[in-house]
């Protein structure tokens, strides 16, 4: 029995809770092949092109917790549910910006070895019912001689669709990373490629002009935002330095370098 066949293949799903743009930039930065598609309302789904756990010495489930944490980590906000499987084990890993991660974990015949603490995190941090939704994952801890580790898995999928999840259909967590693949692209997921730092960094900033920041980073609310920091910081900075203020002359001086840079920044991006 090879990896990637068999009753027990080893393979990884990376879902993350915001759409394909925004995704597309912290993914690349992994350097990874990986398929990108959209699944759902605000999600987004991670297929890895290769198998790394094969080659890398490390397993599967910390091949996938260390993309799902560098995606939390880079993203504005967004947490990655990392789903990962192996001959013997199955599990899930929620990555949160700066937090630490949290799994929960099954062996092959689904008998729960994870702590009933965690999936309660796990549900808070993706801010889940907390009435409906705990109580549907409840029996996913619990022994159940009919459940596998499959089945476990696709109860979490199930839970999750309750908050917008629609993975493409025929990718379901449990398969063989090729099968993955294939159905992947049949469905017209996106092949990722490192395009290399400068691209990426483009790729980054378009992402954040088209948030809610947007406007206060580039185009006319940003000038005027930074003519007004430029207007403030110059006088204070002055009566700070002539007064021997080290306080108001520091936040002169922060107000003034916010301006100036957001102007430069401004006057860069249009060109």
């Amino acid at each position: 029995m090879n990896a990637t066949s068999g009753p027990n293949p080893v393979g990884a799903l990376l879902l993350c809770r915001a759409d394909p743009p925004a995704v597309r930039p912290p993914a690349q930065l992994l350097r990874e092949h990986l398929l990108l598609a959209p699944a759902g309302d605000d999600w987004s789904v991670l297929v890895p092109e290769g198998k790394p756990w094969l080659h890398g010495g490390e397993p599967v489930e910390q091949v996938v917790t260390g993309w799902a944490t560098a995606l939390a980590v880079s993203a504005a906000g967004w947490p990655v549910v990392a789903f990962w499987w192996d001959r013997d084990r199955a599990g899930i890993t929620l990555a949160a910006g700066f937090r630490r991660t949290v799994g929960y974990t099954w062996l092959a015949d689904g008998t729960p070895v994870g702590e009933d603490e965690a999936m309660r995190t796990f549900a808070a941090r993706l801010a889940l019912d907390p009435v409906l939704d705990v109580q549907a994952l409840g029996p996913l801890t619990q022994p159940d001689p009919e459940a596998d580790a499959h089945s476990r898995l696709l109860g979490v999928v199930a839970v999750l669709g309750r908050v917008g999840l629609a993975l493409p259909t025929g990718l379901h967590p449990g398969e063989s990373a090729d099968r993955l693949r294939s159905v992947a692209l049949a469905q017209g997921a996106e092949q990722l490629e490192w395009s290399g730092w400068r691209d990426a960094v483009r790729a980054e900033l378009d992402v954040v002009e088209g948030g809610p920041l947007g406007p206060y980073l580039r185009g006319p609310k940003a000038r005027v935002l930074g003519g007004a920091q430029l207007a403030a910081g110059v006088p204070l900075l002055v009566w700070g330095l002539g007064r021997r203020s080290g306080g108001w002359a520091t936040a002169g001086a922060l107000l003034v370098a916010h301006g100036a840079l957001g102007l430069v920044y401004d006057r860069l991006r249009e060109g």
